[in-house]
């Protein structure tokens, strides 16, 4: 298994609003950018996006390091989702589990791979992380575009 390092990053201009995701991975020396947006979302539901968008771009599985400053995706995947499941996708509040088409749709993202989360500061100076966060932001501006 080859080794990829992921950072993602989702942005909105308002919450909900016009979003963009950004993804940036290294697969040995190759690099990829990925980007993309929605007219009308949430700042979560693009924190998904950019996960899920950035693991189905791996052509093969991989051990991934994966870097995102949500801590909504981060507690989700490590600490909330098998509660989650067992409760039949409610909350520990018995409320439904939000953006549950993202949180399933990155459960089968993730399948192919062995994945080690980390969590990052934003808007810190980390060069994975600012380059995700400058193409979530390309993203903002395409929806903003789109909708003139």
């Amino acid at each position: 298994m080859g080794e990829a390092v992921i950072y993602t990053d989702g942005a909105c201009s308002g919450n909900p609003g016009p979003g963009g995701w950004g993804a940036v991975l290294r697969y040995g020396s190759a690099v990829r950018e990925l980007h993309g947006s929605e007219p009308l979302t949430t700042n979560n539901r693009m924190e998904l996006t950019a996960v899920i968008s950035a693991l189905e771009a791996l052509n093969r599985p991989a051990t991934v390091t994966l870097y995102t400053d949500s801590r909504y995706v981060l507690d989700g995947i490590t600490k909330w989702l098998p509660g989650w499941q067992r409760n039949g996708w409610r909350t520990a509040g018995r409320h439904p589990v939000k953006n549950l088409d993202l949180w399933q749709h990155l459960i089968k993202a993730m399948a192919p791979h062995e994945i080690t989360w980390r969590w990052v500061k934003g808007h810190n100076g980390d060069p994975g992380n600012e380059r995700a966060d400058e193409l979530a932001r390309e993203g903002i501006a395409e929806a903003l575009a789109a909708a003139r």
